[in-house]
C-alpha cells in the first residue's frame, strides 16, 4: 500500500525536476547570466538542505567519518552544479522533453557501465544484449522527439 506513495511522491518530484531548468532559465534571462541563475538556484538549494540538516537525522558527521571516505566522494557536489548550470543553457534551447530524454538516456548509460564494472561498490551486472536494446530504444526515443 505504502509503495503507492512512494511511487507518486517520485512522479511528483520528476515532475518538478523537469521545471527547474525552465525556472532557472527565466532568472538567467532576468539577470542577463545562466551563471549567477545557477548561482542563486544552488545558493537557495544549499540553504534548503541546511534547514532539512537542522530539523532531520544528521547521521555521523564527526571529522573521523568525515575523514573515512575517499576525497572524490565530496566532488559529486560539482555533479549538480554541472546540471543546474549546463540546464539553464540547454533547456531552452532543445526544449524541455529533449533535454530530459538525453539526461535520463545519460542516466540510463552511467548506470548501465556502473552495474557492468560494479562501480562504487555495486553488484558487478555485466552489459547484456538485452541491456543494450534497451538503452537502443532510448537513443531511439531521442531521435522521435527530435525530429517531431
Amino acid at each position: 500500500m505504502y509503495i503507492w506513495i512512494y511511487l507518486a511522491a517520485a512522479v511528483a518530484l520528476g515532475i518538478v525536476v523537469a521545471m527547474q531548468p525552465l525556472i532557472n532559465a527565466v532568472l538567467a534571462r532576468a539577470t542577463g547570466s545562466p551563471i549567477t541563475a545557477a548561482t542563486i538556484s544552488i545558493l537557495v538549494a544549499f540553504l534548503g538542505s541546511l534547514v532539512l540538516f537542522g530539523l532531520g537525522d544528521r547521521g555521523d558527521t564527526s571529522r573521523a567519518a568525515l575523514a573515512s571516505v575517499p576525497w572524490w566522494v565530496y566532488l559529486a557536489g560539482l555533479i549538480g552544479t554541472a546540471f543546474v548550470a549546463g540546464g539553464v543553457v540547454i533547456a531552452p534551447a532543445t526544449g524541455a522533453l529533449l533535454f530530459f530524454l538525453c539526461v535520463v538516456g545519460g542516466q540510463l548509460l552511467g548506470a548501465a557501465l556502473a552495474d557492468h564494472f560494479g562501480a562504487f561498490g555495486l553488484e558487478h551486472r555485466p552489459l547484456s544484449l538485452l541491456r543494450l536494446a534497451g538503452l537502443a530504444l532510448v537513443l531511439a526515443g531521442v531521435i522521435l522527439v527530435r525530429r517531431g
